[in-house]
């Protein structure tokens, strides 16, 4: 019980690796606040988790102003407080090369992660740094340490989630407050399997290919899982981790050079 008497929110906490942190939180003890754009797939959520009041749901697209400053004020009036803030929603949205990508493609994957995982830190510190501890996870990438092509909006978004785990770790050092990224290789979950065509396509293959690509470049030979970012993820909100912060750590297998 690692997380026990802790409060989390999870963002894109309905389905893939952000519903396998939420369940691991509850494992540990924790109470959860998930947030997606679903208010139905968020309810099936709630049904299935099945822990009653220890976990809630808040809709909402995390791309537009105002909707983290809502999501962490619905954890404080529920749970009285914000302990812990999984800043998980994301992705790469268009797949193209940059000189096909358009603006709209790179802004909303901009927005997406990086404006979204801003939005979520900001709302969060406002309420950590008064009562001097807590714990931010955001969820990067392998892409956020080297590049891919065909996602350049989704691998730029993610070097600087990166950064922005660095600074502001350095910010609140002091105040009892850890600021981390997780960087996942390839996760086989459902969101993989239903854009993963597109995204094969973007670098010449296809899903099979890329697939094997990924796993070849690991030191495993295979996609890492849902349950080992989350296991990542447990470690970093607890109270075991309060010297480690700043850091981009990776669960991909060896993947990436550093």
């Amino acid at each position: 019980m690692k997380l026990e008497g802790k409060v989390a929110a999870i963002t894109g906490g309905t389905r893939g690796i952000g519903r396998g942190i939420a369940d691991a939180f509850i494992a540990e003890g924790a109470s959860v606040v998930i947030n997606g754009r679903s208010e139905e797939k968020g309810q099936r959520a709630l049904e299935e988790m099945g822990v009653g009041d220890r976990a809630i749901f808040v809709q909402g697209d995390v791309t537009e102003t105002g909707v983290m400053d809502n999501l962490i004020e619905e954890a404080v009036k529920e749970y009285g407080k914000i302990d812990i803030l999984v800043n998980n929603a994301g992705g790469a949205g268009d797949f193209a090369p940059v000189v096909e990508l358009s603006d709209e493609g790179f802004d909303f994957a901009i927005k997406w992660n990086l404006y979204a995982t801003f939005w979520g830190m900001r709302a969060a510190l406002r309420q950590m740094i008064p009562q001097e501890s807590g714990r931010i996870i955001n969820i990067s990438s392998v892409e956020g340490k080297h590049g891919k092509p065909g996602i350049a909006q989704y691998v730029s978004a993610k070097h600087a989630i990166n950064g922005l785990t660095k600074s502001a770790a350095q910010e609140v050092g002091t105040m009892g407050i850890t600021v981390n990224s997780i960087c996942p290789g390839l996760i086989m979950t459902d969101i993989v399997n239903e854009q993963g065509a597109a995204a094969a396509e973007a670098m010449g293959l296809t899903f099979d290919e890329m697939v094997a690509q990924f796993s070849s470049e690991s030191s495993i030979k295979r996609p890492n899982t849902v349950e080992e970012v989350a296991a990542m993820a447990v470690l970093l909100a607890s109270d075991e981790a309060s010297g480690i912060t700043g850091a981009l750590l990776s669960v991909d297998g060896g993947t990436a050079a550093y």
